[in-house]
């Protein structure tokens, strides 16, 4: 008689084949660039002890001091530049403020701002700039805007918090959409509509509850970021060189 060959009898089972790549499916949020998310949990961090430590939850009862001191000791002062253009030599402290202010601010609401305009831009501009372009970008932004301030209005007040260096990536931004448009062949100047509206909210604002200062610092930063996105962003020299060569 034949032997039984049915599966399950005695034979062996039948192979089952290479396996074959599932499809990945996208996840519900688009990854940060590291950068992006290194440099927010810095900024939430530091919000988040300053906030804590105000409403007495951690440091004790001399917590309460710790934004004053921290904005004492991180913010920029004009009058540090006045004193290192006579020594003819930076110091450290002024380096140090220079870095050091943007992951400082001077309230909540500030930080709740920078950290929304950090994540919704940084994206962008760190995808298309890389690691290294975006930080010279943030950082270039943050000194820039702050050397603005002390040259152009020599004031008392001091700058603090991340503004001037997320108007540098909207500078970065301005760039990129810049350059998408004129390869679209439409109206590059849409590209600063945002850099106009926030200046516009400023200025409306300032109006309603008093002139404020720190907008030129912002504006500082904005300048600083187009510029040095210029020289950081791929193929950005070539077409503007092109832009300019068609009058």
């Amino acid at each position: 008689m034949p032997k039984d060959t049915a599966p399950g009898r005695g034979s062996p089972p039948p192979s089952p084949g290479p396996e074959r790549p599932q499809p990945s499916l996208p996840g519900p949020l688009n990854p940060l660039p590291p950068v992006v998310v290194a440099l927010f949990l810095i900024i939430a961090g530091v919000e988040a002890l300053l906030g804590l430590g105000a409403r007495g939850i951690v440091g004790g009862p001399f917590a309460a001091g710790w934004r004053i001191e921290a904005i004492e000791r991180f913010s920029f002062f004009p009058q540090l530049l006045a004193r290192d253009l006579e020594l003819g030599v930076p110091s450290a402290d002024t380096v140090m403020r220079l870095f050091a202010y943007p992951f400082v601010q001077a309230s909540f609401t500030q930080a709740l701002f920078v950290g929304v305009f950090l994540l919704a831009l940084g994206k962008l501009v760190g995808e298309v700039m890389g690691t290294l372009a975006f930080l010279v970008v943030f950082f270039g932004s943050a000194i820039g805007g702050a050397l603005f301030y002390a040259l152009v209005l020599g004031a008392e007040f001091p700058v603090i918090g991340g503004f001037p260096a997320v108007y540098g990536l909207i500078g970065g931004y301005t760039l990129i959409l810049w350059v998408s448009l004129g390869r679209a062949g439409q109206n590059q100047y849409r590209a600063f509509t945002l850099i106009g509206l926030l200046l516009l909210v400023q200025l409306v604002f300032g109006l309603l509850f008093g002139a404020r200062t720190d907008w030129v610092a912002d504006l500082g930063g904005f300048l600083s970021g187009f510029v040095l996105s210029i020289l950081a962003a791929p193929g950005a020299v070539r077409a503007i060189l092109r832009r300019i060569r068609r009058g």
